[in-house]
């Protein structure tokens, strides 16, 4: 998979890029990043890509040229049968979750615009007609940390990104687990400041294990987020 990220601070990325799971994927060749400086399509050598926003009000919006020459430079490398999707990060967008991610997933290219200011002048969505995504109801300074988050959330879905596969198959909100969120995890020692490991994880028994794991993603999902329990469990 190749992403591309236009953003005013590809500096933010660097140190990011080069650690855990991003590192890995980078060095194993199934993901390249390519981090594009907004900048570098201004229309003066100042690199001015902001304005004072038409019909008064606070900060700066970001110019409409910069952005869509950044894109329509983006899609002019596009190789013939590439699934290129194009998102803006913003508050405004459809909310970004696990299912968003697996979707995202299937592309051979992404291309992510992550926006600055008070936020982009409106006829770069008119124009581009981009897929919005917004990691939540907040507001951050701008677009680059809603963009890490969408492509690592996305790269360790890429097979061969994890070591055992299984451990994007048994997580919080994945198929292998109905939707649910994940079971508790034990680890040593067995016992630490007073609590133990349960039995149940102690015995070998991986029917027992398994049956244990289900029945507390369960009771999990039940205390914490009911809104993503299945009618049928």
């Amino acid at each position: 998979m190749r992403i591309d990220c236009i953003t005013l601070f590809p500096e933010m990325f660097e140190p990011w890029l080069g650690t855990s799971i991003m590192r890995i994927a980078r060095e194993k060749g199934l993901v390249d990043v390519v981090l594009v400086n907004l900048r570098d399509f201004a229309e003066d050598r100042r690199g001015t890509v902001d304005d004072r926003p038409f019909g008064g009000g606070p900060g700066m919006v970001l110019k409409p040229e910069p952005v869509v020459r950044a894109v329509e430079s983006m899609r002019a490398e596009e190789r013939e049968g590439s699934e290129t999707r194009l998102i803006l990060l913003t508050p405004q967008g459809e909310p970004f979750n696990q299912e968003v991610a697996r979707e995202l997933a299937t592309r051979s290219r992404l291309v992510l615009v992550a926006g600055h200011y008070e936020g982009f002048d409106e006829r770069v969505r008119l124009i581009l007609r981009p897929r919005e995504l917004s990691i939540g109801d907040y507001v951050l300074s701008g677009g680059e940390l809603p963009a890490m988050v969408v492509i690592e959330a996305v790269v360790r879905l890429i097979p061969g990104v994890l070591g055992d596969e299984r451990s994007a198959e048994e997580e919080s909100f994945e198929a292998g687990l109905d939707g649910l969120l994940e079971y508790p995890q034990y680890t040593r020692p067995r016992e630490f400041r007073g609590y133990g490991v349960p039995e149940v994880l102690l015995k070998g028994d991986h029917g027992e294990i398994a049956r244990w794991r289900r029945d507390q993603a369960r009771r999990r999902t039940d205390e914490r987020r009911q809104d993503l329990r299945p009618e049928d469990l």
